[in-house]
């Protein structure tokens, strides 16, 4: 079974390629929202808070996203603290995903920072979906009620779109009137091109 990562920066809609690929009948793994679970986890918050040096939690235990939201995207050492905590468990998870999908030929991990944060090594291609910079701050202002100056903080966490684009072994136009269902189709076609190509290659060998 072939995992393939799916990224693209923050507002680019990645949401929307995950739910063709579901809708195609493709199994989809998206690490935030796995990965937001464990802020329901008094004990993870604890460690949160105890390495970021601070208090996140609420009255009841869970995390105070806000509170850590503001204090991980103002500093990069910070942010790079909580990444390496959240991150082996989100990958723990997907392996037993991963395990869960028989019969399944590929299986899709949905990450905007699958790049920055050496995810991509555990991925045997990579997707990117694409969407024009000030299109994405358009949605993210009118989604999150952020500035302009809030989302560009954000966007510099993250890699350039134009770094993502060739390191993709795939791209997603995300643009509206460029058929998404069109582009996922064929990107699943291309994969199982690759598939049964390397298939015939190790039968001769």
């Amino acid at each position: 079974m072939k995992r393939i990562g799916l990224t693209g920066g923050i507002g680019c809609g990645k949401s929307t390629v995950v739910a063709e690929l579901r809708r195609q009948g493709i199994p989809c793994y998206v690490a935030d929202d796995v990965a937001r679970g464990f802020y329901d986890d008094p004990d993870f918050v604890a460690r949160v808070g105890q390495a970021l040096g601070t208090k996140v939690a609420n009255a009841d235990g869970t995390a105070d996203r806000q509170a850590i939201a503001r204090i991980v995207f103002a500093d990069a050492e910070k942010l790079a603290i909580l990444n390496r905590l959240i991150h082996p468990l989100v990958m723990e998870r997907f392996d037993h995903f991963c395990s869960e999908q028989r019969g399944q030929k590929a299986v899709f991990f949905e990450s905007a920072i699958l790049y920055e944060h050496g995810l991509d090594k555990a991925m045997d291609a990579v997707a990117t979906v694409y969407l024009d910079r000030q299109e994405r701050i358009r949605r993210l202002a009118e989604r999150d009620h952020s500035t302009e100056g809030e989302i560009s903080a954000r966007m510099a966490n993250q890699l350039p779109d134009e770094e993502k684009l060739a390191r993709a072994d795939f791209v997603i136009l995300n643009y509206e009137g460029n058929p998404r269902q069109r582009q996922v189709r064929e990107m699943l076609e291309r994969l199982a091109g690759k598939e049964t190509q390397q298939a015939k290659q190790q039968a001769r060998q």
